[in-house]
């Protein structure tokens, strides 16, 4: 596995790295990736990281897992690859983003070009095992991503938080609401899209708020 992560982000979580979970962790992903399939390609690991300095964020979306089937996963949450057909949520963030903002649904799944714009596309567990959704959670990816948010939170101001589901809800329940702006709903996967998530027009409200705060809004 080649892992490499940002500076800026390194320089902010050289506290977790240094600490026993995370060396435990590092031993458990390894000898997942030695075993067989995991996803996705150990170079991506910290793709979002990578793609995302610690001081250009300007708006994260906290999704779950990666995808666990072949090709899929990128390292940004809801993302996949070039050419690779769109899972259904990412489907239904597309047409979402048709009907806040009017945009057409783009020809590639690759969220990238949000990822270069200032928006953090963080899973809370950054690897999984090829068709086990889950199989990595729990061995501490959790507490990294968890400390990841921490430190957006503290750190900087007027941020946007993009939390759709329950389980991204709960990873984000601390954050200063005076500080940030924290938008949640349903979550885009066909089950729950229209209970909530379909017309919740968070990608306008993202712009407007970036934009009160001098900043450029996200090309979505």
């Amino acid at each position: 596995m080649n892992v490499r992560i940002e500076p800026s982000w390194a320089a902010r979580l050289q506290s977790e790295f240094e600490s026993p979970y995370f060396s435990e962790l590092t031993r458990f992903v390894h000898s997942e990736y030695a075993a067989g399939p995991c996803y996705p390609p150990g170079r991506l690991v910290f793709n979002a990281f990578n793609l995302c300095p610690f001081d250009s964020v300007r708006v994260c979306i906290l999704g779950q897992d990666p995808y666990h089937e072949p090709g899929q996963a990128e390292g940004l949450c809801f993302s996949v690859a070039d050419g690779v057909p769109f899972p259904p949520s990412l489907q239904n963030i597309f047409k979402e983003i048709e009907g806040d903002l009017g945009r057409p649904v783009p020809a590639s799944g690759s969220l990238r070009r949000w990822a270069e714009q200032g928006v953090l596309l963080l899973n809370a567990t950054l690897t999984v095992r090829a068709h086990q959704a889950g199989s990595h959670q729990g061995h501490g990816w959790e507490r990294f991503t968890d400390a990841v948010v921490h430190a957006l939170a503290e750190e900087r101001n007027h941020l946007v938080f993009l939390l759709w589901g329950s389980y991204a809800q709960r990873k984000g329940a601390f954050i200063d609401r005076a500080r940030h702006l924290v938008l949640q709903s349903a979550h885009p996967s066909p089950l729950s899209a229209y209970r909530g998530f379909f017309g919740n027009h968070h990608f306008s409200l993202c712009n407007e708020y970036l934009m009160r705060h001098g900043e450029t809004p996200i090309q979505w």
